[in-house]
């Protein structure tokens, strides 16, 4: 018999076990195996020796699933640093991101570019930034951060370093944070670049995922990888460069299963391949600012400071919502709110000049929330601790954290009243305004509620730049990366909510949106303006948005970071517990924390252990959630303490436990 470490798709700290088989194996194949009493996909770490305890049972393995669909050795290499790094399963990391095994998968073509060459020549910022980089292709791994304004032409240096890799024979994978920035990457790739390009995202079907996965298996010819987070899982032979481009963005995070970053992932793989990465952004993290700009060995920090276009960045105007017309807010006496009447007359300048105009609002819907104006009832979710949003289009009231809905009720059903105010808006009801004060303009919303498939993203943006729509009413779907010709005025609404959050990240993320969406207007010469309205126009974030101040953000934001021992300053981690009982989620929170406490005193001293708390939301779809923020400066401590109490946490019924590394928000 010969005997294999197997990682098996099992929720364990460790879950890499012992099976026997008188089968020959090799690494990375994927193999069916026995657990308990039921069976679990497994992946071959390798060849062990025979277990010395001789009362240990050693099942046998089944047998292997797929001949075609395998593991290589430097993918195990980087699953097995997630799995250490997140504090996660070996074997569900693996399977989490592998295709769906198919017998049968249908035929699948990849596009080949066409090899048309820019039609412009970088200017001298760009060529320096190329040029400089361009020196590192060949030199092993290297980390390099391009800070540029938006407009400023962070994509043609892209292109240009993919040709350059594409000539050495090697493929490049390219990464984007959402779906609705493919159809753009795509088609300048498709245009400007002579190799096959193939996207990754989830719109594509289980065959297509399978094809692509076996394709790249058994084909090293170079190429070009367009996806989302995801795609770093992909097996790309002759890898030559990574490119996270918005690597700013929290879509890079996963929220479910694995908590992995893809952008410290793509970090983590160009370091194993001994390749350079390149990041992007107009609004660089907070963290990612810090390290490059203190000069740390192998990172290199480059900026854009000008458009591209030589066009001017926009001009930021703030409205006062706190002046009289903006405070007459009920709807019958002032039926265009949350309007005021100087957005509304901006847009109909920009009208006027035969211009495109974007509304952003952060929120979908109608309304908030829905309360009856006699005895003050609200409806909330039956399942979650959040009041019911308002669809006016669909007439339901509907949670946005699971899948409760309800019609839209004509009565309360406290005391029968019939008024029933709706609080609060969204895109929904901006856009029914707009189409009110505007009613020769098409006007559509750009939001996740509007648009579900990638062909209908992109048949919205197609008529957008036709100019068959004369305005978008969108969400944050709508704040990076695109490139609208004829848009020179943006107005941004509800922006202080997010101000007002309970979140270390909330100025950061605030002047991100602001500065991104701001972005959108004016990227091709022409004079441009973006509209805020805020109840705070005294808020610094304004200043800072408004003097278009490159690094004057940052400085001041580390500084409140090194106060509250925040990242960069500090490493942070968050232990959630979940429970459909209350009672249980805040017992084991506090045992947990007791425990944790105890074991810091005595062994990990620069760790903080906050005490245990329910988090912003403490019900959604049933279960109750608490949490645990632990914070240390020295990384190696923090790790350490997570995983010497969870290697032997002794299990709670009814009670489960997620542990985020690197947290992006405080939920």
């Amino acid at each position: 018999m010969i005997y294999y470490k197997v990682a098996v798709n099992f929720p364990l700290l460790e879950s890499e076990l012992t099976y026997a088989s008188s089968i020959e194996y090799k690494l990375g194949d994927l193999v069916q195996v026995p657990l308990g009493k039921r069976k679990s996909e497994g992946v071959i770490l390798g060849k062990t020796s025979k277990p010395q305890d001789s009362n240990l049972i050693i099942k046998e393995i089944e047998q292997k699933l797929s001949e075609e669909i395998f593991l290589q050795e430097d993918a195990l290499k980087l699953y097995d640093w997630i799995a250490r790094y997140y504090q996660y399963s070996l074997g569900q990391v693996i399977f989490d991101s592998l295709p769906t095994l198919m017998k049968r998968p249908r035929e699948f073509k990849p596009l080949i570019g066409k090899s048309i060459p820019l039609a412009y020549d970088l200017n001298q910022n760009q060529n320096e930034i190329y040029s400089t980089i361009q020196g590192f292709l060949k030199k092993g791994f290297s980390k390099h951060y391009i800070h540029g304004i938006t407009g400023s032409g962070k994509t043609s240096i892209y292109i240009k370093l993919i040709q350059d890799i594409l000539l050495q024979g090697k493929s490049v994978v390219f990464l984007i944070p959402e779906i609705n920035l493919t159809p753009q990457f795509y088609q300048l790739f498709c245009e400007h670049l002579n190799c096959p390009i193939f996207l990754y995202h989830s719109s594509l079907t289980n065959s297509e995922r399978y094809n692509l996965y076996h394709h790249l298996l058994k084909n090293d010819e170079p190429k070009v990888i367009l996806g989302v987070r995801s795609s770093i899982f992909l097996p790309v032979h002759k890898l030559g460069l990574l490119i996270v481009d918005e690597e700013h963005d929290n879509s890079f995070k996963q929220d479910d299963r694995c908590p992995y970053n893809g952008r410290d992932v793509a970090i983590k793989k160009a370091h194993l391949a001994q390749i350079p990465v390149v990041m992007g952004s107009a609004t660089p993290s907070l963290e990612n600012y810090s390290l490059f700009t203190n000069k740390h060995p192998d990172h290199y920090y480059y900026t854009l400071k000008m458009r591209a276009s030589s066009s001017e960045l926009p001009q930021i105007t703030l409205v006062d919502e706190r002046s009289i017309e903006a405070r007459d807010k009920i709807k019958f006496i002032n039926p265009t709110w949350p309007l005021v009447s100087e957005s509304i007359d901006k847009i109909q300048r920009a009208f006027a000049k035969n211009e495109q105009v974007i509304v952003f609002v952060n929120r979908l819907g109608f309304a908030n929330y829905v309360q009856c104006r006699s005895c003050g009832h609200q409806f909330y979710c039956p399942n979650c601790s959040v009041p019911l949003k308002y669809f006016k289009k669909k007439s339901l009231l509907d949670c946005g954290h699971c899948e409760f809905k309800i019609p839209f009720p004509h009565s309360c059903p406290k005391c029968n009243c019939l008024t029933l105010e709706q609080k609060g808006y969204g895109t929904e009801r901006v856009h029914e305004i707009l189409e009110t004060i505007f009613p020769n303009k098409k006007i559509e919303r750009f939001d996740r509620d509007e648009i579900k498939t990638l062909e209908q993203l992109e048949a919205k943006l197609e008529r957008f730049h036709r100019g068959e729509i004369d305005l978008f009413v969108g969400t944050q779907m709508l704040s990076k990366g695109h490139n609208f010709k004829k848009v020179n005025m943006v107005l941004i609404l509800g922006v202080d909510s997010q101000l007002n959050f309970a979140d270390f990240r909330s100025n950061e993320k605030v002047y991100q949106l602001l500065t991104q969406v701001s972005g959108r207007a004016g990227r091709f010469g022409e004079k441009s303006e973006v509209i805020i309205q805020t109840l705070n126009p005294t808020h610094p974030i304004f200043t800072h948005i408004q003097s278009h101040n490159f690094n004057s953000f940052y400085e001041d934001e580390l500084k409140i970071r090194q106060a509250c021992f925040c990242p960069p300053y500090s490493k942070m981690a968050i232990v959630y517990f979940h429970s459909r009982f209350q009672d249980r989620v805040m017992n084991k929170a506090i045992e947990v924390y007791t425990l944790m406490n105890n074991l810091k005193n005595q062994h990990f001293e620069s760790v903080v252990v906050s005490d245990p708390r329910p988090t912003n939301i403490e019900k959604r779809a049933n279960q109750f959630s608490w949490c645990l923020l632990l914070k240390s400066s020295q990384t190696k401590q923090l790790h350490d303490l997570i995983h010497n109490y969870f290697k032997h946490e002794v299990k709670t019924p009814s009670v489960s436990v997620k542990i985020d590394i690197d947290p992006y928000s405080l939920l």
